[in-house]
């Protein structure tokens, strides 16, 4: 085990004069971290009103209504509204909301400062935690129905955050080791982050220059600051803007920082997030309710055993807290249920993960550029696949309004821009990465790279606008 070593920064360190709006706006927010505390400890208070007590109110009437039934409204503000323009805001701005509303982010590192300090160990610096939190997260939330029951979010979100604040009570101090290693969310937000145009940056020789002695305040989420290049592992929180007059809150293109990263500066376990994790098992997760291929598979198997007076895994004794179980709302799920859910998540994800695999891996070869490798290429999908993240995750906002009664006429041409946005927007970087110079080869490279976003924009439109 070992600590991993902390950007110390100054409350009074002297800034450099703004450049600009945004810069100026960053450091307000260092000046005025206590009112940013304040706002996350009210978020952290209505987090968990709004989680804790729907769990013992009784099941919505069939004409309540958001704006009267607390049940029906915190279902809502969850996954209706949170998750959806959490993710778009990350694609935007960054991952301000970890550093400026996240409730678990606000828990762990009060529970760092007062824990016991312990060093980061090894298991919890593995690198895999991302994808294998986000999967395990995501398929076990749809086990339990968690868009739809209080008693599942709690157990998902509430199990989270106690989960957050248990690491923060053991390690590191007074900083964020949950959200840097373990969060479930993590390796979403690390790829989202990639393509937003705002972000905090950071002259590494202005840094060097400054060699005055600091006094230690923690860098919350554990980064090097001073050579800091991107913006996946930033809380925006702005505690460190204007440092060494070397940071500041900027501009920058969509694409800088995809096109910017060198093939060695690429980590294979973020690739297989993406690849895998966001466009693989959160695709299957989006649309295994609606399938109706899954309902096919499912009914094929129950007749299997129907013939055969194999009838355990058609029993829907399971307990809520495995698969869902809630009589009085007439939805219960029998075993085999589980079992197709499972297999379809994990199957089809990794079926639709392993064919763009292949799609990025090939035109790889056939580029044959030594600054161009898969895990870089994949990169470019981030648009693609931050677009696929928002659109499913909204398809419940679009439930919650139609159930209200709204006029959703619109919809389906605010999707055909977002498709076409996020299409786009991977087509270019996978143009600008395969197509460094001009040759039949690389030409080829880039048709066969270009074959994974088809493959997405396919299955999406197919999604939204099929029959």
């Amino acid at each position: 085990m070992h600590s991993i070593p902390i950007t110390l920064l100054r409350n009074d360190a002297p800034a450099a004069a703004p450049a600009g709006p945004l810069a100026r706006v960053g450091l307000a927010m260092r000046r005025h971290q206590r009112a940013i505390m304040g706002v996350q400890w009210v978020v952290v208070a209505c987090y968990f009103g709004l989680l804790i007590y729907p769990v013992f109110m009784p099941l919505p009437p069939e004409d309540a209504h958001i704006y009267d039934n607390l049940r029906l409204f915190a279902q809502f503000l969850f996954w209706g509204v949170w998750w959806p323009f959490v993710m778009l805001g990350t694609m935007l701005l960054g991952r301000f909301w970890c550093g400026v509303f996240c409730p678990e982010g606000s828990l762990t590192e009060l529970a760092s400062r007062h824990g016991l300090g312990r060093p980061i160990p090894r298991w919890i610096r593995w690198s895999g935690w991302p994808f294998v939190a986000f999967v395990c997260t995501t398929v076990y939330g749809q086990l339990v129905s968690v868009y739809e029951y209080p008693q599942a979010a709690l157990l998902v979100l509430g199990g989270s955050s106690l989960a957050s604040v248990t690491v923060g009570l053991v390690y590191g101090r007074g900083s964020r080791v949950w959200c840097r290693y373990l969060c479930p969310a993590n390796g979403v937000f690390r790829l989202l982050a990639k393509i937003a145009p705002v972000h905090f940056r950071v002259n590494e020789a202005l840094w060097k220059q400054d060699k005055r002695r600091l006094t230690a305040v923690n860098c919350a989420p554990l980064i090097d600051i001073g050579h800091m290049k991107s913006a996946s592992a930033c809380h925006a929180c702005g505690r460190c803007s204007g440092e060494h007059a070397a940071v500041e809150l900027a501009l920058r293109s969509p694409a800088r920082e995809i096109l910017g990263t060198s093939r060695r500066e690429v980590r294979t376990e973020e690739a297989v997030t993406l690849i895998f994790g966001v466009i693989g098992v959160a695709t299957a997760a989006f649309v295994w309710s609606s399938s109706a291929r899954f309902v096919q598979i499912k009914t094929t198997l129950a007749d299997w055993l129907i013939e055969r007076d194999w009838l355990a895994l058609l029993q829907d004794n399971a307990p809520w807290w495995l698969l869902t179980h809630y009589p009085a709302a007439h939805d219960v799920f029998t075993w085999l249920d589980g079992l197709c859910i499972l297999g379809f998540i994990l199957g089809g994800g990794g079926a639709l993960g392993l064919a763009v695999w292949a799609g990025v891996w090939l035109a790889a070869r056939v580029l044959q550029d030594p600054s161009l490798s898969w895990q870089r290429l994949s990169l470019a999908l981030v648009p693609m696949a931050g677009v696929g993240v928002f659109l499913g995750l909204s398809m419940l906002t679009l439930s919650h309004l139609k159930a209200e009664g709204m006029t959703l006429a619109w919809v389906p041409a605010v999707r055909g821009v977002l498709l076409s946005l996020g299409a786009g927007f991977s087509a270019y970087l996978t143009l600008r990465l395969s197509l460094v110079r001009f040759s039949w080869r690389s030409v080829a490279g880039l048709l066969i790279a270009l074959l994974p976003l088809a493959l997405m924009l396919w299955i999406w439109l197919d999604v939204l606008f099929g029959p």
